[in-house]
């Protein structure tokens, strides 16, 4: 629908549609074959590949290789006259893996180990932090508790895609910390008024005096005072624990875990 005007598409499949990944597979199974036939190592998830290589210069010659590849049973046939497709030449490039993205993720060798690391690209960090400003935003109509049930789902979701990320332990935190305090400034709001505030945060065992001096302590905004100490103490994380709040972090953490922790074998000797 470009423009919001519906046209009929009698060639192709439309961009995203469920249909394409599956037609990409049949159409591209020939690259596939052609790739794995030279050796290389490659990844491919519908229309986009990564092909891994020692060098920039193997990069650079594997890239315009592919781009004119034979077809062994078709002769000089080029995969743009053979398979009539199209070679992105914005989107392709030759660089190292951690600054590519593949379907949300990229790939990062370590020095010293060569073990293997896989990442957040930063499109999908970009991605992430958007999505949360949709999911907890300024002015929330219903209640906190609804909103943190939507949350969860999404959340869940999310980590179910992202989870098979090997060092991501600190980017997860710190999107726990940032849901946590736009919460919290959603509960500010809820509250209204500075008076209100100051008197809840009393009530949640907070001192008087540190109270109405972040309250009344020249935060001009609820995004400003929600990160003050006697929020922060008022609603800590075990508060939004209580509330049943889903931590990245920690169910990445579970889930690492039962991935590491082998199999027990018991042997029973008769």
């Amino acid at each position: 629908m470009p423009d919001g005007v519906v046209v009929g598409v009698d060639e192709g499949v439309p961009q995203g549609g469920p249909l394409s990944p599956l037609l990409s597979n049949i159409v591209l199974s020939e690259l596939d074959s052609e790739l794995a036939r030279r050796g290389h190592r490659f990844v491919r998830y519908a229309d986009d590949c990564n092909v891994y290589v020692q060098s920039e210069r193997a990069g650079m010659r594997v890239m315009a290789s592919l781009k004119h590849f034979a077809v062994r049973r078709i002769g000089d046939s080029s995969i743009e006259r053979r398979l009539r497709l199209k070679v992105n030449e914005a989107k392709s490039a030759v660089a190292r893996p951690e600054k590519r993205h593949l379907v949300g993720f990229r790939v990062r060798r370590e020095t010293l180990e060569g073990e293997i690391e896989v990442l957040l690209s930063t499109r999908s960090k970009e991605r992430i932090r958007e999505r949360l400003i949709e999911l907890v935003p300024r002015n929330w109509g219903s209640s906190l508790d609804a909103c943190i049930t939507r949350l969860n789902a999404y959340l869940a979701g999310w980590l179910n895609f992202f989870g098979i990320c090997t060092n991501e332990a600190r980017t997860f935190d710190t999107l726990d910390a940032h849901i946590r305090r736009r919460l919290r400034a959603l509960q500010l709001r809820h509250w209204k008024e500075k008076r209100t505030i100051g008197r809840k945060l009393i009530a949640l065992g907070i001192g008087a005096k540190a109270v109405w001096r972040s309250v009344s302590g020249g935060c001009e905004s609820l995004w400003a005072m929600s990160h003050t100490s006697a929020v922060d103490r008022g609603l800590p994380n075990s508060h939004w624990d209580a509330r049943g709040l889903y931590s990245i972090g920690r169910a990445w953490r579970q889930m690492r875990e039962q991935i590491a922790l082998p199999a027990q074998l018991t042997l029973r000797l008769e």
